[in-house]
């Protein structure tokens, strides 16, 4: 129903979408390290709507620390938001306010231009509604769920997607290391197993294979749309998320394009974009359509910042495999 309200909104809001073939005038040339399929429906969206080539060039996190250092080549980056405060801190990016991204909340971009966040991703509780009726009382907490007892838990493996990493990432940030191994401990008994793709877990928990699980609000309001019996919980503590966000690169070839496509990215035509292409994240421009149909639109994220550089992540990660994943 949410998806479905959300859908019908942005469509009578969006105008008219017919595309005929007339003449380009521009290109853009954007890195990231979004999966091609995440980015493939915004450039089909906006070549349509503006007559302006966008070319995603998808790669690694070491690839894109390498390629923004030979400027002149690409005219913006997407991606993680640590990423963005990182390029933005060793001066690849080039600060730019404009009216669309003064509506974002400011701990959702750089307040000084330099990059703006884009949409986000909160991690939530899934739950069986089968499952669910069974329940004396229903975790509505991180440490109600560390002490429930007798129930199958779904979750990503964390060596597997950046995105599931940030679970445990965000909770030693917020918590502090120990604590976050402690609790991962606690809930290690509970694990069917530590799947490989973000979608598992939910997928699992509408099928009845798992009682609970940890995903990204996305993959469970996937879920929920293809009929699968799903409930979402927010942590009222807080959660971890992953933000998205854009930057226009230093000595970009096609600033002025580059902008427009900025501006046009905080608006509703590329969320219609992405849920056409089966993807739901939350808007950071909260006055969107979109933002403002979501049922989790008040969720609490964690205060703490998980801007940990590859080297830290590694060992902390590591840590966990050892302790947690393989532990006895």
């Amino acid at each position: 129903m949410i998806v479905g309200s959300i859908f019908c909104a942005l469509y009578f809001t969006n105008g008219d979408t017919s595309y005929d073939e007339s003449r380009l005038r521009g290109s853009i040339t954007v890195y990231t390290t979004l999966p091609a399929e995440n980015v493939a429906p915004l450039a089909e969206a906006y070549e349509k709507s503006h007559k302006i080539r966008v070319t995603f060039v998808p790669m690694t996190e070491d690839e894109l620390a390498n390629k923004i250092k030979d400027t002149g080549k690409a005219d913006l980056i997407m991606t993680d938001s640590r990423l963005l405060r990182r390029a933005a801190s060793n001066g690849w990016l080039l600060p730019y306010i404009s009216e669309h991204g003064d509506v974002v909340s400011d701990r959702l971009k750089d307040d000084k231009g330099f990059w703006t966040g884009l949409w986000y991703d909160p991690v939530v509780f899934c739950i069986n509604t089968d499952y669910m009726k069974r329940l004396p009382h229903i975790p509505a907490s991180w440490t109600e769920l560390g002490q429930l007892q007798d129930y199958r838990l779904g979750i990503t493996d964390f060596m597997a997607a950046d995105n599931a990493a940030n679970i445990y990432m965000f909770m030693v940030a917020q918590y502090g290391e120990e604590n976050a191994l402690t609790y991962m401990k606690q809930l290690h008994p509970h694990v069917v197993q530590y799947a490989k793709y973000l979608s598992t877990p939910a997928r699992m928990t509408g099928m009845g294979e798992a009682d609970i699980s940890i995903v990204v609000q996305s993959e469970a309001l996937r879920y929920i749309g293809e009929g699968y019996p799903l409930k979402l919980i927010y942590p009222v503590e807080g959660t971890a998320y992953t933000l998205t966000g854009i930057g226009l690169l230093l000595n970009g070839p096609n600033e002025d394009n580059a902008k427009e496509f900025v501006n046009w990215m905080l608006t509703d035509e590329p969320q219609l974009a992405m849920m056409n292409g089966g993807f739901y994240f939350m808007s950071a421009n909260g006055s969107l359509v979109a933002a403002k149909h979501f049922a989790g639109k008040n969720v609490v994220l964690y205060e703490q910042l998980a801007d940990y550089p590859v080297n830290e992540r590694r060992k902390l990660l590591d840590r966990w495999l050892k302790e947690v994943r393989f532990g006895r």
